[in-house]
């Protein structure tokens, strides 16, 4: 009986936890239970972006500025660019994709390759890199794959870049590349509680520009801790990524910003004509702190 009691209660709780997507033009939604969870934008500002990102407690996890003009409680109006949750690059073929200004580079989304639900929601796209002046620089596919476990909300990303179109070199600079902005009472600079966490026991301050297999990043959000850690896989490109996270809020894995982060490497990669890379990081929005999270064991499982 104590088995088959085990069974059900597996069976229950795996049937709870569905996804529903609903695609539009441009954008698709993602419910989690028949609640939001997430909803992936085709174009905000200069790309593509997921927000908001509601995490444990149904907490938007994720700035709310530019998306939201006056933003919310505890965020700050600066760098219009950090939109939630995103990736692109500050030097492709000399141009800024990061950045939004009058001479940046614009990510458009070309088609969905996918879009499911179930167990788990995907949603993968295929993106051009296109220049000021309408030049096509690149191409990418990226898949996101969401799911749960208790608590936790997962985004597994997958990110193939190539040079579709002739070479590419994309520069060593520190404005990169697979970012998060997280909520404005998170950040450690409102002294809130807000702390960062590196594999490497690194905190603070002392993470930027360094190296390591994951970043944790958690403070208070309406009244409870929160965190979201992003782990980068072995096989991803140029791993351990050093990461250019900061005290104000910027979580930012860039493989490329060797020179950038004073290590005294070229960290560059040029591209022949249909060359390409992968990039591969899990995203955990969890409950609690690092240790509690546990979130050196969630390497593992990775």
């Amino acid at each position: 009986m104590g088995v088959l009691l085990m069974g059900l209660v597996a069976t229950t709780l795996a049937a709870q936890n569905k996804f529903e997507v609903t695609q539009g033009e441009k954008q698709v939604d993602v419910k989690l239970n028949g609640e939001l969870l997430t909803t992936y934008h085709t174009t905000v500002g200069a790309k593509p972006i997921l927000w908001p990102i509601l995490g444990p407690h149904g907490i938007e996890m994720t700035r709310a500025y530019p998306q939201v003009a006056d933003g919310k409680k505890g965020e700050k109006k600066d760098h219009i660019h950090h939109r939630s949750f995103w990736f692109t690059h500050g030097d492709v073929n000399g141009i800024s994709f990061w950045h939004e200004n009058a001479k940046h580079g614009n990510t458009v989304h070309r088609k969905f390759v996918k879009v499911s639900g179930g167990e788990r929601a995907v949603i993968s796209t295929i993106n051009d890199w296109v220049g000021p002046d309408g030049k096509k620089h690149c191409e990418d596919q990226r898949t996101y794959t969401f799911f749960v476990d208790g608590k936790n909300r997962y985004v597994d990303v997958d990110i193939t870049v190539r040079a579709a179109f002739g070479p590419v070199t994309f520069g060593d600079t520190k404005e990169g590349s697979f970012g998060v902005r997280t909520a404005g009472t998170m950040k450690v600079d409102s002294k809130l509680g807000g702390k960062i966490v590196t594999s490497e026991g690194l905190k603070g301050t002392e993470a930027w520009g360094k190296p390591a297999a994951w970043v944790d990043y958690t403070g208070p959000v309406e009244g409870k801790t929160v965190g979201i850690a992003i782990l980068n896989h072995p096989q991803s490109y140029g791993y351990p990524s050093h990461w250019h996270v900061r005290t104000y809020g910027l979580f930012a894995a860039n493989p490329f910003g060797l020179k950038a982060f004073k290590t005294g490497k070229d960290g560059s990669l040029k591209l022949n004509k249909d060359e390409s890379f992968t990039l591969r990081y899990r995203v955990i929005f969890h409950e609690g702190d690092t240790v509690s999270a546990d979130i050196a064991g969630e390497f593992k499982k990775y």
